[in-house]
């Protein structure tokens, strides 16, 4: 199945342990929650583009679930039972604008910095917890994690979210980065596999002249 475009997506701060500790922030005491619009969504084999605003654009590969059923105060139970399937995430963030601005919309929410793909893979509900996520930059390895590290589960996540809003079918959630996260730069090809599903490969490039974010 592939990616459509989702009514939202739902991210996730903050929750691997070492990814905390490299920015020298708490874990949370409950999940941290932003939003990116959903113009951020690319796919699989598009570029990201970086923008004129930012001087530091990072990688951060994550472990992406796609809701597949409408929910409302679910339970862990049926938080588990409405995730349709899991994809691969890069939850591209401009660095320098997270750190001087309060909140994170405008670093997390420029054109092309949600990839997701190359495809959503369904999942048993009791292998979510087997998966791993790794991230390489040209072909080095940056980032290396497994679900189980996560301080928040999915099921608790799903179920955390659906608290505060309804969930529906496509909606995307970015389940958080493990540590390892590093600037990008034009001519870069970043990779994000599960080996559930496969690689998203999406080249680098430097916003035109002309302000056009997708080329």
């Amino acid at each position: 199945m592939a990616i459509a475009r989702p009514g939202k997506i739902v991210c996730v701060g903050r929750n691997y342990q070492e990814h905390a500790a490299e920015f020298g922030d708490a874990v949370p005491k409950q999940p941290l929650l932003f939003l990116k619009p959903a113009t951020a969504l690319i796919g699989d084999g598009d570029a990201v583009v970086l923008p004129f605003e930012s001087r530091r654009v990072d990688y951060e590969g994550e472990i992406g679930l796609v809701i597949g059923r409408r929910i409302r105060r679910a339970s862990e139970a049926q938080a588990l039972a409405a995730i349709a399937g899991v994809t691969c995430v890069n939850d591209v963030t401009a660095r320098d604008l997270q750190r001087s601005e309060e909140q994170w919309t405008r670093a997390k929410g420029f054109d092309t910095f949600c990839p997701a793909g190359p495809r959503v893979a369904p999942l048993e509900p009791d292998r979510l917890g087997e998966l791993e996520i790794r991230c390489r930059v040209n072909g080095v390895e940056r980032q290396h994690g497994h679900a189980r590290e996560m301080v928040f589960g999915f099921a608790a996540l799903v179920a955390f979210i659906s608290q505060a809003m309804t969930l529906e079918p496509g909606d995307l959630i970015a389940t958080g980065t493990p540590a390892g996260v590093g600037p990008l730069k034009a001519g870069d090809v970043v990779e994000v596999e599960i080996p559930a599903v496969g690689v998203l490969r999406n080249p680098v490039v430097a916003e035109s002249p002309g302000g056009t974010a997708r080329p």
